[in-house]
C-alpha cells in the first residue's frame, strides 16, 4: 500500500476520540472531546466534538499527507436514516476544516460503534465484541461476514447486565428492602454511606432532585458487586443475573455464527468487567461451558483504533 493517512473515530454519549494512522497501522495523532451520539446530544454538538476530536489528532501530528480514508463508528448508529444524518454532518466538517483530503465514496465508512469495538479489541474483524459499561451489547461477526447484534437497546428498554442495570436494579432492591417488601440487605446502609445520606429516603433527592442519568446511576454499580462480595444474598442475585444476562446474550451470538468446535476470541469491553468483582470469571465460565474453543480476552487495541483499520482496509479494496 503506498503511502496514507486515514482518520478512526470512536463517539460514544460522554466522549469522543480521533486518532490519524499510516499505512502501518502506526497511530501519528489523537484528539479527544465531548460527546457525539447525536440521538442524545443534537446533530451540532455531535459535529462540533467530532470536528474537534480530528482538529486535535492532526495538529498532534508531523505529518502532511492528505486524509485518504475516514472510519466513524458512532453511538446511536444503527440505521440507514442514521448513517444518512451522518454523512451530511460529515461532508460539513470536511467542508469546515483546514485539512488536505483525498476521500473517496468507497474510503468513508459511518457504522456503530460495535464493529470499531470488535476490530480494535481483537484486532481484525472476526470474533465477538461483550460491552458492558453504562449500556450493554453483544455484537459479533464470522469470517463468512455474518453478523449479529444482541441488545444494546438503551437503559430504558434493555441493557442488562450493564453498570446502569446493577446499580438501577441494587437500588431498588435497597428501597424494596426499606419498604419490607424484599430480604434484609446491606445495600440500604452500603448506598446509605456512599452518597452520605442521613436515610434511604434520601435517594429520592439525589435520583430525581439532581437529575441524575444512566452514566451517573451506573457508576454505583461497584456498591452492589462489593455487598455480594460480602455475601449479601439479595446483592448476589442481582451480580449473578447480570452474569447470565450477558452469558445468554453472548451464546445467541455464537450460537448464529460460530459452529460448536470453532474457534474465536471474545473480547470484553466496558467498566463492568474490571470493576465487578469475579465478574468476568463468572462470564467466562459460562461461555466456555458452551463453546470450549472460545477464548475471552482483554482488548487489544482501543475502538479508535479498530475504526482506522476499517478506514485502511477500505482504501486497500
Amino acid at each position: 500500500m503506498k503511502q496514507v493517512n486515514v482518520l478512526g473515530i470512536d463517539g460514544g454519549g460522554t466522549k469522543t476520540e480521533a486518532i490519524l494512522m499510516d499505512e502501518n497501522y502506526q497511530i501519528l495523532g489523537s484528539g479527544k472531546s465531548g460527546p457525539s451520539n447525536y440521538q442524545s446530544v443534537g446533530i451540532e454538538v455531535a459535529k462540533n466534538s467530532i470536528q474537534t476530536a480530528i482538529t486535535q489528532a492532526v495538529t498532534n501530528s508531523n505529518s502532511h499527507q492528505p486524509i485518504s480514508g475516514i472510519c466513524l463508528g458512532l453511538a446511536g448508529v444503527g440505521r440507514p436514516e442514521d448513517v444518512r444524518v451522518v454523512e451530511n454532518l460529515l461532508q460539513e466538517i470536511i467542508a469546515n476544516l483546514p485539512i488536505k483530503w483525498a476521500l473517496q465514496p468507497n474510503t468513508i465508512i459511518i457504522c456503530s460503534d460495535s464493529p470499531i469495538a470488535l476490530v480494535g479489541g481483537i484486532g481484525h474483524s472476526v470474533g465477538i465484541v461483550a460491552m458492558a459499561g453504562t449500556g450493554s451489547q453483544i455484537f459479533g461477526q464470522n469470517s463468512q461476514g455474518l453478523t449479529k447484534r444482541v441488545g444494546g437497546w438503551g437503559y430504558l428498554l434493555g441493557d442488562e447486565g450493564s453498570g446502569y442495570d446493577i446499580a438501577i436494579r441494587g437500588l431498588q432492591a435497597a428501597l424494596k428492602s426499606y419498604d419490607g417488601r424484599e430480604l434484609p440487605t446491606t445495600l440500604i446502609t452500603d448506598f446509605q454511606a456512599y452518597l452520605d445520606l442521613t436515610n434511604i429516603e434520601g435517594l429520592i433527592e439525589v435520583v430525581y432532585g439532581r437529575g441524575w442519568g444512566p452514566t451517573h446511576i451506573a457508576a454505583l454499580a461497584p456498591i452492589v458487586s462489593a455487598a455480594a462480595d460480602k455475601g449479601d444474598k439479595v446483592a448476589k442475585k442481582i451480580i449473578n443475573d447480570a452474569v447470565e444476562e450477558l452469558s445468554i446474550a453472548t451464546k445467541i451470538v455464537i450460537s448464529t455464527l460460530f459452529q460448536p468446535h470453532e474457534t474465536f476470541e471474545v473480547v470484553t469491553i466496558g467498566n463492568v468487567w474490571k470493576s465487578m468483582i469475579n465478574f468476568r470469571g463468572q462470564f467466562e465460565d459460562s461461555v466456555i461451558a458452551v463453546a470450549p474453543a472460545a477464548k475471552i480476552i482483554w482488548p487489544r487495541h482501543q475502538p479508535a483504533y479498530g475504526a482506522g483499520i476499517l478506514a485502511l482496509k477500505a482504501i486497500a479494496m
